[in-house]
């Protein structure tokens, strides 16, 4: 078997040696056919970010333009992915047409821009930090299988070949929306999650992006999870799910029920466009 060469930036927030280290000791145990390659770049500081713009744009399109890297790991989340975006697409070559692009949160700006623009296959799934979660070793894992085989026992269970799909952080897609990066999501199904966001905060993002898919010819939207909400001084007085519901109702658009994806380590992998495994 080929030798997968992967590489690992961040541009978000840094990670630190220590759990890159942690990350590498799993894939050799695990995925003894991949090699991950961790950018400098990843454990950059500037301010929030990990390293300033220029650095995080010049780390990201180095290792997509890099002939001999099969994939792009994104290291976190946070923020910062949506500074960069814009121009990093401008600068990508040949070499970032052929590869496979794993992350999710923040992640998503770059992972709606590049699926917008054609360039590789996108996936929302599980990133390095996330070894530091409880079980987050079964996500790191779980992560691997699908970047290293393409192993289809670590997508989310309502996956079906043939069909289109899509996954954001709802926060991430809430913004996307109106933008050069927004994908057109005509006969997708769309996944969304969200964490430690308060429900009167979930509702007002649901309004929004359901008065933009509104006038998409989406095929359905799921809920996956949402977590660690604050409390707020009253009760909301719905669940998310019961809010992911009014809107849905209110701009006609199916809800398909809930999806197993999320800030959590049952974060299983979503591909974006039409499925064929």
């Amino acid at each position: 078997m080929k030798r997968k060469r992967i590489g690992i930036c961040a541009p978000s927030t840094p990670i630190s040696r220590e759990d890159a280290d942690q990350v590498t000791a799993l894939a050799a145990r695990t995925h003894p056919d991949a090699e991950l390659i961790f950018s400098e770049q990843c454990f950059a500081s500037a301010g929030h970010f990990a390293g300033d713009d220029h650095l995080r744009c010049k780390s990201f399109v180095q290792m997509a333009n890099d002939p001999t890297l099969d994939a792009i790991w994104f290291a976190r989340g946070g923020y910062g992915a949506v500074r960069i975006a814009e121009e990093a697409l401008t600068q990508l070559k040949a070499p970032a047409y052929a590869k496979l692009y794993m992350g999710y949160s923040d992640a998503g700006y770059l992972l709606a821009g590049l699926y917008k623009a054609g360039i590789g296959q996108q996936a929302h799934g599980p990133m390095p930090i996330d070894i530091k979660r409880d079980n987050g070793e079964k996500a790191v894992e779980r992560a691997l299988n699908r970047i290293v085989s393409n192993e289809s026992m670590s997508l989310e269970r309502h996956i079906e070949k043939g069909e289109k799909y899509a996954a954001f952080n709802l926060t991430t897609l809430t913004m996307l929306a109106g933008t050069s990066l927004m994908p057109d999501f005509t006969d997708h199904i769309l996944m969304i999650e969200e964490v430690s966001e308060y429900l009167y905060s979930f509702d007002r993002a649901m309004f929004s992006i359901t008065n933009h898919l509104a006038g998409v010819d989406l095929k359905g939207l799921r809920l996956g999870q949402v977590t660690d909400i604050p409390e707020n001084d009253r009760p909301f007085g719905q669940t998310e799910q019961e809010i992911t519901r009014y809107w849905c109702d209110r701009h006609r658009i199916h809800y398909l029920g809930r999806a197993k994806i999320g800030h959590d380590a049952s974060n299983y992998i979503v591909p974006f466009g039409q499925i064929t495994f």
